[in-house]
């Protein structure tokens, strides 16, 4: 009788091994796509003054409304001009500089002040604690938009101006997700036993709490970026954000709103710009999230 030496079928795994360990994976995998558009953004945001084939702000209405290289326009405009002459490509590297500043800016000056809510709030308790989280909750039910009109009314318009609107209405979101983190860390048994070997509060709170709170820090910082860039090319868009001739991807949108119909590239080419970003920024979020999730790397 002869032998089958065929090579052995391989063995199926067990029913679920796949499915466990498939998010896992999924968790530690780079996400190329929101990661090389923030890079990019960031690169532009930073260098873009360097980059840009031509003055942003200068006019020439000799080459007003020019199509982009695609549609059969010239390469020397490879996105088009406006209806001042201005190239296209020019101002939506400005407008990066602009979103990426703003959006910077907004996000370690609010995440800042929210972590130092958090930390007061939630470790010493109390009064405090009542007193802390009432403002914060009185400054979520303020409109973003009504408190850039009072801000601007007092200050003028201006990217600090957009700054610090976002700062005010951002804050207490960092304050109320972290007040909640530190409540359960300041009752885990590594910072009792530190209480108990004589450690202070403050040493408590820098060697302990705060170094737990860096990955939940990190997905809320990634999220309201993309919130920041909204915020400000919405009130841009509105005329109480960054004022022109400063270029910004919400007045971009607002000078070719007009001309949808016979420029089609004005306001598209910033909408898809300020869609692609803030679609990265939520991605990568989200992927910081399942990838500093102790069960999810598990």
């Amino acid at each position: 009788m002869t032998t089958d030496l065929a090579s052995p079928t391989p063995r199926s795994a067990a029913p679920g091994t796949r499915s466990r360990r498939r998010p896992g994976r999924r968790a530690g995998r780079w996400p190329w796509f929101s990661g090389t558009v923030m890079a990019v953004f960031a690169f532009c945001g930073a260098f873009g003054g360097l980059i840009s084939p031509h003055d942003p702000d200068k006019v020439d209405l000799s080459q007003s409304l020019k199509p982009p290289v695609f549609a059969g326009g010239s390469a020397t405009y490879l996105l088009g001009t406006d209806q001042l002459g201005r190239d296209v490509l020019s101002r939506l590297l400005a407008g990066a500089q602009v979103s990426f500043l703003v959006a910077a800016g907004a996000v370690l000056i609010a995440g800042a002040l929210g972590l130092v809510v958090a930390l007061v709030a939630g470790y010493l308790g109390g009064r405090l604690d009542t007193v802390l989280t009432r403002v914060a909750d009185a400054s979520m039910a303020f409109p973003v938009v009504l408190l850039a009109i009072v801000i601007v009314a007092i200050y003028g318009k201006g990217i600090t101006v957009v700054i610090l609107v976002l700062v005010v209405a951002g804050w207490p979101q960092y304050a109320r997700v972290l007040r909640s983190e530190v409540i359960q860390i300041r009752h885990q048994d590594f910072v009792t036993m530190a209480k108990i070997m004589g450690g202070s509060r403050l040493w408590a709170i820098t060697r302990h709490v705060v170094p737990n709170l860096i990955p939940t820090l990190l997905v809320l910082a990634t999220l309201q970026v993309g919130l920041a860039i909204i915020a400000e090319g919405s009130l841009s868009f509105l005329g109480i954000g960054v004022p022109p001739p400063a270029a910004s991807w919400g007045n971009m949108l607002a000078d070719g709103r007009t001309f949808l119909a016979t420029a089609w590239w004005l306001p598209v080419v910033p909408g898809v710009a300020l869609s692609i970003t803030v679609l990265a920024a939520n991605l990568l979020g989200d992927w910081l999230r399942h990838a500093l999730d102790p069960a999810t790397r598990r």
